[in-house]
């Protein structure tokens, strides 16, 4: 992963975890996303709920190569949505009240973007959530 210091690099390995994880089951192929989307270079602050019709394409995402909490979040919902499973179109990228921006798949039993190792949920805020961009939405930021 730390290789991935270019676009063309990122865009193939992303490209290859699609790939990968088409056809592996729900919570290993949920685990993969996660995970690589958690070996990305980390920053405080980029993307902001309140600027989300400017969001970046997931092409422009990889292209920026900054990640906060919201971006790595919708990198995660970008790759789901992408990947167009059946067992993965209840996915949603969500803004809890404790501040927290978390990728829920199948009735929030799999919590994304909270832990580089952890998917399920043992989170009790996740029920409290501010702000919400479900899978259709998703979607339609790169379509």
């Amino acid at each position: 992963m730390n290789q991935l210091t270019t676009f063309e690099s990122r865009l193939d390995s992303w490209n290859q975890l699609r790939n990968q994880v088409k056809c592996l089951p729900l919570k290993e192929a949920l685990e993969g996303i996660n995970l690589w989307w958690f070996n990305l270079p980390w920053t405080a602050y980029h993307l902001h709920w309140d600027d989300r019709s400017t969001w970046p394409d997931p092409w422009e995402l990889l292209s920026d190569n900054i990640f906060c909490e919201v971006a790595r979040g919708l990198g995660i919902t970008y790759t789901i949505t992408l990947l167009d499973r059946a067992d993965m179109m209840s996915a949603e990228l969500v803004l809890t009240n404790e501040g927290h921006n978390l990728v829920l798949v199948d009735k929030s039993k799999y919590i994304l973007n909270w832990d580089k190792t952890t998917i399920v949920n043992i989170i009790p805020e996740v029920k409290r959530v501010e702000k919400r961009l479900k899978y259709a939405e998703i979607k339609q930021q790169y379509t």
